[in-house]
């Protein structure tokens, strides 16, 4: 049997609850539309939780998301700089990793003074979707929570100019959609919320999917549309990943093209999914990273009032 030893047990303990300190334990839960949802053509079995298969991570597992809603874990109010980041977890479209790639990120964002809004977006894909496409109704989601967050920033206490969004796998796939389609409204109207803009102000896209074209890898997928008008973005991706780095790395490359700022790490071990859970990787210090980035983009200074 392979053991840690206790110096390293207690770094991993203490870097974990570092990241996750100063959460709101009861975050508040508004639901995306104030109807039915734009897409939905017949009704999906109740919301669930997929068990763990022996051998896989634990992970909270969510699926048959037909109720949309945005769960708002506020940071301490002696903490708050107003920034706010909207979460997409991962899950490749099917369901959606809850905790590793949302409610903990929301904690970390909570410890660096911002409000983390964890997207619960409509997986899996629904019936008719074809398999080689995005599925509509998540950007239709995504698009709506930047919208509805705009729409509510006093309330929520946010500065509805450092709106952001990160996503995670598919979640980050969803995030590059977003941030580079704000000019395609997806759904039309349904409220006086939808007069907002739905772009991001910034993006972080952590081991994102899908974002080469399936046959020409050195392109970016045709609903990646990046231009000078695409907001600031963060990449963080393992080399050894599954999902290929070259996903961030094309997407990094046209962004310099148009002159759009963009950071980019890539590690050479961590494989797929590590969040933001410390390992023995050096993947596990993207948070710190990414931080540093925020900060130099001013999204992180306490606003002056």
């Amino acid at each position: 049997m392979c053991r840690v030893p206790l110096t390293v047990s207690l770094v991993v303990v203490a870097m974990l609850s570092s990241r996750v300190a100063a959460a709101d334990p009861n975050p508040v839960v508004i639901p995306l539309w104030p109807a039915t949802a734009p897409g939905e053509t017949e009704a999906l079995p109740e919301e669930s939780e997929i068990q763990a298969k022996p051998g896989q991570k634990p992970v909270v597992r969510l699926t048959n998301i037909s109720k949309p809603a945005l769960h708002v874990f506020k940071p301490m109010k002696v903490q708050s700089n107003g920034a706010a980041v909207v979460i997409a977890p991962g899950g490749g479209y099917n369901i959606l990793a809850w905790d590793l790639e949302g409610e903990e990120v929301a904690r970390w964002l909570n410890r660096i003074g911002v409000t983390g809004i964890v997207l619960k977006y409509r997986v899996p894909r629904r019936p008719g979707t074809p398999r080689d496409l995005p599925p509509a109704v998540a950007l239709h989601d995504a698009q709506r929570a930047i919208r509805l967050v705009r729409a509510k920033a006093k309330e929520l206490g946010v500065d509805p100019h450092r709106i952001g969004m990160l996503g995670f796998s598919a979640g980050g796939h969803l995030t590059a959609w977003t941030a580079t389609n704000f000019d395609k409204p997806s759904y039309s109207p349904v409220d006086s919320s939808d007069e907002q803009s739905c772009r991001p102000d910034f993006a972080v896209l952590i081991y994102p999917a899908y974002l080469t074209a399936k046959d020409k890898p050195d392109e970016l997928a045709s609903e990646i549309r990046v231009s000078e008008k695409t907001p600031p973005c963060f990449f963080a991706h393992a080399a050894d990943d599954p999902i290929p780095a070259e996903n961030s790395i094309r997407m990094f490359l046209e962004l310099k093209k148009h002159k759009v700022p963009g950071e980019l790490h890539i590690y050479s071990k961590g494989g797929h999914g590590f969040g933001l859970r410390p390992s023995e990787h050096p993947c596990s210090t993207w948070p710190d990273r990414c931080e540093a980035w925020l900060r130099s983009l001013g999204i992180l200074a306490v606003a002056q009032k």
